[in-house]
C-alpha cells in the first residue's frame, strides 16, 4: 500500500466535501432502489490515513470506520478515541491469530472470520475479557486462490461452528469481488448466502461500487479512496 498518507495530501475540507457526496450518492442510492438508509451503514476506510488526515471526517460526524491492521490501528485509534469515544471501528482486513487479543481490544466489530483457527482465538479473547465482538465471515466469492476468505462450499459448516461450538456473535457475511470481473453476480451470490443461513448483514461494495451492492442487499459499504483520495 506505501507509505501512510498525511493530512497535507489531501486537504481537511476536501475530506468533508467527499464524505458529504459520499453520503448523498448513498442516500440516492437507497431512494433508487426502495431501500431505507438507515438501513445502509458507511464503513469509511482510513486504512493507511494518517491520525491527521481522518480528524476531518470524524469532526464532520463521521463514526464507522474500517482499518486492515491491527497494529495500524493501534497506533492512531486509541488516541482519536479520547476525542470521539462513539466510534465504532471495524477490522476489515486479514487477521492472525496470535493478534486476536489486541483486535478484540481494538475492534468493535471483526468483519473478516475466513476459518477456524480464527474464530476460536477471537472466542477465546471475547471469553477471557468479557466482551461480545460482533463478527462478520468473510466469503471467497471468486474462488481466488490467493485472496481470504472461506470457499462458498465451506461456509455453512464454518457459521455451525462460530454461534454453536464457540458462541461466536455472527451478525453477516463480508465480500470482495475479483477486480477483474462484473462485481454484481458475486453481491447477488453473498446475499443469497446470508438468505439461506439466517443472517441479516451483508458488507459489499467499495468506491467504485458501492451503489450496485445497495441495489443487491448491502449494509455495509466500505469506502476509502473517494472520502480520502488515492493511496
Amino acid at each position: 500500500m506505501g507509505e501512510n498518507v498525511t493530512a497535507d495530501e489531501v486537504p481537511g475540507k476536501q475530506v468533508s466535501g467527499n464524505l458529504e457526496q459520499v453520503r448523498h450518492a448513498i442516500a440516492r442510492a437507497c431512494a433508487d432502489f426502495g431501500r431505507d438508509p438507515a438501513e445502509v451503514d458507511l464503513v469509511c476506510v482510513s486504512k493507511t490515513f494518517e491520525a491527521e488526515a481522518i480528524l476531518p471526517a470524524l469532526r464532520a460526524g463521521q463514526r464507522v470506520f474500517g482499518e486492515n491492521r491491527v497494529q495500524e490501528a493501534a497506533g492512531k485509534w486509541p488516541a482519536l478515541r479520547e476525542q470521539f469515544p462513539d466510534v465504532e471501528l471495524h477490522l476489515i482486513g486479514p487477521l492472525q491469530s496470535n493478534k486476536a487479543e489486541q483486535a478484540v481490544d481494538l475492534f468493535d466489530v471483526i468483519q473478516t472470520v475466513d476459518r477456524l483457527k480464527i474464530a476460536a482465538a477471537i472466542a477465546e479473547q471475547c471469553q477471557k475479557k468479557n466482551k461480545v465482538v460482533p463478527c462478520f465471515i468473510q466469503v471467497n466469492t471468486g474462488a481466488e486462490s490467493q485472496k481470504a476468505g472461506v470457499s462458498v462450499e465451506d461456509l455453512p459448516a464454518l457459521v455451525n461452528a462460530c454461534r454453536h461450538d464457540l458462541g461466536l456473535k455472527i451478525e453477516g457475511l463480508m465480500c470482495i469481488p475479483p477486480f477483474d470481473r462484473p462485481v454484481a453476480p458475486h453481491f447477488a451470490l453473498l446475499h443469497r448466502l446470508a438468505h439461506d443461513l439466517g443472517l441479516q448483514k451483508l458488507s459489499m461494495g467499495m468506491s467504485a461500487d458501492f451503489e450496485q451492492a445497495i441495489q443487491l442487499g448491502a449494509t455495509h459499504v466500505r469506502v476509502g479512496s473517494a472520502i480520502f483520495g488515492s493511496r
